[in-house]
């Protein structure tokens, strides 16, 4: 009878349980990105539409050659980057990243952000408000891809993401933020 009710779990929530689709930014048109990634990203808990444009605003400041966070400057990007994407609806999501400039207000340096006070910032975030801590460690995330060289973007690794980058601070509790390990991309 167990197994039968097992079973029955199984044909009933494995339909609904999806895995996110990696984004190939080097092949996803602006089109595509406006009217099927944004959208369909609000169904999805971990790449909701504005950690998506965070994890796309980390991976772009990265690609820059910069090692900042710019607290301040995700709307702008976003609006940036939708107008670019609106005006050259062809031109592929990398392109137009490489285009679209964040506003340089009121910079963190990564690199002397030390990673245990990142990190136990980041838990004590993540304990009171766990939409904010998810959004910056997507920021992060996209930032880390950008630094391996890799342009997939795959919501569905942030958590291993984050468990690497949590248990590094751990051992390196004085070493910088941006020299943490980055992320093993994705495909």
């Amino acid at each position: 009878m167990r197994a039968l009710a097992a079973i029955a779990i199984v044909v009933i929530f494995v339909p609904c349980m999806s895995r996110a689709a990696e984004l190939n930014l080097a092949t996803l048109s602006c089109a595509k990105y406006e009217n099927e990634v944004l959208p369909a990203a609000a169904a999805n808990p971990t790449a909701d539409s504005l950690n998506t444009v965070m994890w796309l605003f980390g991976y772009s400041v990265a690609k820059s050659g910069a090692h900042v966070m710019y607290p301040e400057a995700l709307a702008p990007f976003g609006f940036a980057l939708d107008g670019e994407c609106k005006s050259n609806p062809i031109e592929s999501l990398l392109d137009a990243l490489a285009i679209v400039k964040p506003e340089a207000k009121n910079p963190m340096n990564l690199a002397t952000l030390e990673c245990a006070a990142f990190s136990s910032r980041h838990i004590e975030l993540a304990r009171t408000d766990p939409e904010s801590a998810t959004t910056i460690m997507m920021w992060l995330f996209g930032f880390s891809v950008a630094k391996t060289g890799g342009h997939i973007f795959d919501a569905d690794l942030l958590g291993s993401f984050q468990a690497a980058l949590i248990a590094d601070c751990a051992k390196h509790p004085n070493g910088s933020l941006f020299d943490a390990p980055p992320a093993k991309p994705a495909g």
